[in-house]
């Protein structure tokens, strides 16, 4: 979130949200606490503050006042982009929405873009795109492939020489920006890939169906939970014959097809993707489980798949 979202509008209640932060920093996140109540006793409308309350209640392993504190944060934030819906989930206040808000989506990736590559490849050993195009590169070289999810053009990188046209689509425009630097894209456009109205965008004037040779969705699914609307964009992008690589984190055993992970990402399990790219046509050709970055100090484990649409 921005500086300008975080803001009170108050300087008095700023400021203690401030003193609540370095304590919060410090491990003391119940007196952290305290302070952001003061501060929303003076604006008792600032939802980044019953935000940052939540979170400090949270931290102090305070429940009950911090589910109290994310439902004031929902019941204020009209568009979703505090993730308030997750957080409550997260709490077993609210059940797991099948899609995060994508106002929540949007604003977290608009932030990140500028530190984007930088964090993912410096800091945490991404290794998606390479891995992801590993199992792609032997039915190279494609006429057109479509990024889903193109973020800044990490994967773009790789498949741009063994591909004739590239386009990219994701739901950021600070992302879609920073793809664009690259000068690798033929075309970049907005799209929801959580929303059907994506096809709007993906099919509009002079973007056919069935027109590409390769989809790829790198690093991409761990942001929705169901994935019936991707695939079915999947689908209908491809060519007969054509290929999909997406990546997902991997959720082991778990019961449901998605969990809702504590990073406010979501994990996919093997057997779920099996059946949806069984339901949606597809043919398995390869799968790979890997680790594919790291988080809080430890590995992120995931898995790779490479399906054919059948003819």
């Amino acid at each position: 979130m921005s500086a300008i979202q975080f803001s009170s509008g108050d300087v008095i209640a700023d400021r203690r949200a401030d003193y609540a932060r370095m304590l919060s920093e410090a491990g003391d996140h119940a007196a952290a606490a305290e302070l952001l109540e003061q501060a929303l006793e003076i604006v008792p409308g600032w939802t980044a503050g019953w935000l940052l309350l939540g979170e400090a209640h949270q931290k102090a392993g305070q429940v009950e006042q911090a589910i109290e504190a994310f439902r004031r944060v929902e019941d204020l934030d009209e568009t979703g982009i505090f993730g308030a819906e997750l957080k409550l989930a997260l709490l077993g206040a609210a059940p797991t929405p099948e899609t995060p808000p994508s106002a929540y989506v949007e604003g977290l990736f608009d932030d990140y873009a500028d530190r984007f590559e930088t964090a993912l490849l410096d800091k945490l050993n991404y290794s998606v795109p390479e891995k992801l195009f590993a199992l792609a590169r032997p039915h190279a070289p494609f006429a057109l492939t479509v990024d889903l999810g193109c973020g800044t053009g990490l994967f773009g990188v790789e498949v741009a020489g063994a591909t004739h046209r590239l386009e990219g689509f994701d739901l950021s425009a600070n992302m879609l920006a920073k793809a664009e630097e690259k000068g690798i894209y033929r075309h970049l456009a907005q799209a929801d890939l959580s929303s059907e109205a994506a096809a709007d965008v993906l099919f509009a004037e002079g973007l056919a169906k069935a027109r590409a040779d390769l989809v790829s969705a790198a690093d991409v699914l761990m942001y929705l939970g169901s994935l019936d609307t991707t695939f079915a964009l999947a689908r209908d992008l491809l060519k007969p014959g054509g290929l999909f690589a997406f990546s997902v984190e991997d959720a082991g055993e778990a019961e449901q097809g998605y969990t809702l992970l504590p990073s406010l990402r979501y994990a996919h399990t093997e057997t779920y993707i099996r059946t949806l790219i069984a339901a949606f046509g597809f043919d398995l050709l390869q799968m790979q489980k890997t680790d594919i970055r790291m988080d809080g100090g430890k590995l992120v484990y995931g898995i790779l798949f490479l399906a054919r649409l059948t003819a």
